[in-house]
């Protein structure tokens, strides 16, 4: 496997000066960045088989071991404070639970039968999606939890640094595998197969959030105002977007329940919070045809 083939650019790195080694490093993440863009494809259809769920009413669930399950926990665990989504419509799991996060439990990626319990207990439908993430391509754990996805009907859909398997073809129904080639540390994909895993990660999410309506322009407009940091930023998507001061967009804020999407059409509008709702509800989420419609109300 390319994932545990040496690398020629890493030879004696052990010789070799910090500020040599820090060079390896960035010409090694370039390769990184060039094969993310080389599936590009791939990754645009699973973002549409992502968002085709979401409409539908289904979830997205991340399962992988080690840093490819840390890595899907992270972003899911980044949707709600980001864009103020319940906390099952994405959801990340990893082998050995939520202990695997700080500690490594390393055995438990060897038990499919555990990857298949964990698709059971978190009772998969075939409204959704299950993104299994293996750098190598070839963790039971993961290939366990996707047939037994496959099974109860989910979207099955495989990340992993490796050319796709045949075999994985009778039950996965998207690839994308960005080939990053070996790493500086001999089988450490924790390195760039990892850095490759965030970077198509974050396109999975933000992209379909961004297709549900929550972006506008480029602004996080339903971001969770959980803190003071985030509810500054919303006073500030706030006026970006309607050119209020700084006191008008805080109340308007107070008034919207902490929603800076309501708040932006309760002063465009120029109406109340309930009604603002209604208006969002009927155009699906979306603020921009509010925006642009001068005889909505």
């Amino acid at each position: 496997m390319i994932t545990e083939q040496r690398n020629p650019n890493s030879t004696d790195i052990d010789l070799k000066s910090i500020s040599e080694i820090v060079e390896i490093f960035h010409e090694e993440d370039r390769c990184v960045v060039e094969a993310v863009a080389e599936v590009s494809d791939a990754i645009t259809q699973g973002i549409e088989i992502i968002v085709d769920a979401f409409c539908n009413g289904g979830r997205l669930f991340y399962i992988g071991a080690g840093t490819s399950g840390r890595l899907g926990v992270l972003d899911a665990s980044e949707c709600p404070p980001t864009f103020s989504t319940e906390p099952e419509m994405v959801q990340g799991i990893i082998a050995g639970g939520d202990i695997a996060l700080r500690k490594s439990v390393e055995g438990e990626e060897d038990r499919p039968e555990r990857g298949k319990q964990a698709i059971r207990d978190k009772q998969l439908t075939q409204n959704d999606v299950l993104v299994g993430i293996a750098s190598s391509g070839r963790t039971p754990y993961v290939l366990g939890a996707m047939h037994e996805a496959h099974i109860i009907g989910a979207k099955v859909i495989f990340l992993s640094c490796v050319s796709p398997n045949e075999e994985l073809k009778v039950y996965v129904d998207h690839f994308i595998t960005p080939i990053v080639g070996p790493e500086i540390i001999t089988g450490s994909t924790r390195l760039k197969a990892g850095t490759a895993t965030k970077l198509v990660l974050n396109m999975l999410t933000t992209i379909s959030m961004i297709k549900l309506g929550k972006v506008y322009n480029n602004l996080m407009v339903d971001v969770n105002a959980s803190n003071s940091k985030l509810i500054d930023r919303s006073i500030r998507i706030i006026q970006t977007v309607t050119g209020v001061d700084k006191s008008t967009a805080n109340e308007a804020l107070n008034r919207s329940g902490g929603s800076a999407k309501i708040a932006i059409v309760m002063i465009n509008k120029e109406i109340n919070q309930s009604n603002a709702i209604t208006l969002l509800e009927k155009h699906n989420g979306f603020l921009r045809p509010i925006l642009s419609d001068e005889t909505t109300r």
